[in-house]
C-alpha cells in the first residue's frame, strides 16, 4: 500500500477530504469519530514513539525534527508490506496521511517529511485565504485581525511551545503563501492540487481525480455515494449529536464543522480586513486563481 501526504494549511478542507475517502467503500455514512487512527496524522508523537521506542517528549523540537524523516520512511516501508492497516482510509491500495507541515528541510538538509522514500506523492488542498480567516479564528478562539497576522507570519508554527508537551510535534506552517509555495515548488514528490471551492462544486469529480492520481480506481457511483455521505450538513449533525474527537479541546463548545461554504468572507470580513489578506498574499492568490482587487494584483 502506497502512502500519500494530504497536505493543507489549517481549515482548508483536509478533514472533509478524509471523510470523502472514508466513505468510498461504505454502504452508510462513516462515523466522523471513527476515522482511521494513527498514523493518519503525520504530527502525532504517539506514532513516532511507538515506532522508534524513543520518548519524543524528552527531545527538543529540533532533535525531533532530525529524527522525523527516517521515522516517516520507516512508516512507508511498513505500509508497503501491509503492517499499518489501521491507517487505511477506505480506498484500496493507498493511505492518506494528513499534515499541516510546510515542505521544509531539517538542519541536516533532509526533507522533514522524508522525501520520495516516505511518500509516493502528495495531495495539496488549498482554499481562499479570506475564507480560511474566519474559520481559523473560530478554531483558535482568536480575533479576526490576529488571525490575519498569524496567516501572514513566516515563522508561524503549531504546537511550538517549550513549557508544555503537546500530543503533536511542532509544525512549521510558515505563512499561507509560503506554505503553498513550499509544496508546489518542491521537486521531491509529485503533487496533485485540489481547490476547496472545486470540492464544493463537484466533490465526486474532485475525489475521483485525486484517487486516480494515487492510482486508485473508483467508480462514478462510488464517488457520488461518498460525496453524498460526506455532505456538510450530515457532518454537522453527527458532530452536534456525538461531538468530534479532533476538535480543539480548549474550545470544545465551538463546532469543528462550522459553515463549510465558499465565499462566506464577503459577509464575515470588513473591506479593510479583506484588503490586508489580498495585499499580503496577492501573488499566491493569483497563482491559485483567487480573484483579488486589480490594484493589489498589479502590486503582486
Amino acid at each position: 500500500m502506497r502512502r500519500f501526504w494530504l497536505a493543507s494549511y489549517p481549515k482548508s478542507g483536509s478533514t472533509w477530504f478524509r471523510l470523502l475517502v472514508a466513505n468510498v467503500t461504505r454502504a452508510e455514512p462513516a462515523d466522523i469519530n471513527r476515522l482511521p487512527p494513527t498514523p493518519a496524522i503525520a504530527s502525532l508523537r504517539e506514532t513516532f514513539d511507538n515506532l522508534t521506542l524513543i520518548p519524543s517528549g524528552l527531545l527538543t523540537h529540533e532533535e525531533c525534527d532530525l529524527l522525523r524523516p527516517e521515522a516517516y520512511r520507516a512508516m512507508a516501508r511498513m505500509a508497503a508490506i501491509g503492517l499499518d492497516d489501521e491507517a487505511h482510509d477506505g480506498a484500496e491500495d493507498a493511505t492518506f496521511v494528513k499534515t499541516h507541515d510546510a515542505w521544509t528541510q531539517t538542519a541536516q538538509g533532509q526533507p522533514l517529511l522524508g522525501g520520495a522514500e516516505a511518500a509516493a506523492g502528495a495531495i495539496l488542498i488549498v482554499r481562499d485565504p479570506r475564507d480560511i480567516v474566519a474559520s481559523l479564528a473560530s478554531h483558535h478562539a482568536a480575533p479576526l485581525d490576529d488571525t490575519i497576522d498569524f496567516m501572514g507570519d513566516r515563522h508561524a508554527v503549531y504546537c511550538g511551545r517549550t513549557d508544555r508537551l503537546s500530543r503533536q510535534f511542532r509544525q512549521r506552517l510558515l505563512d499561507w503563501s509560503d506554505f503553498n509555495t513550499s509544496w508546489l515548488d518542491q521537486c521531491d514528490i509529485p503533487v496533485h492540487l485540489i481547490r476547496y471551492e472545486d470540492m464544493k462544486e463537484d466533490a465526486a469529480g474532485v475525489l475521483a481525480r485525486a484517487l486516480a492520481f494515487a492510482g486508485v480506481k473508483v467508480s462514478p457511483e462510488a464517488a457520488e455515494r461518498a460525496a453524498r455521505f460526506a455532505q456538510f450538513d450530515g457532518l454537522k449533525t453527527q458532530e452536534l449529536a456525538s461531538g468530534f474527537a479532533e476538535a480543539p479541546r480548549p474550545h470544545a463548545e465551538r463546532n469543528f464543522f462550522r459553515k463549510g461554504v465558499a465565499g462566506g468572507w464577503h459577509e464575515e470580513l470588513s473591506a479593510a480586513q479583506a484588503a490586508r489578506i489580498e495585499s499580503c498574499h496577492a501573488a499566491m492568490m493569483a497563482r491559485l486563481d483567487y480573484q483579488i482587487a486589480e490594484e493589489r494584483r498589479r502590486c503582486a
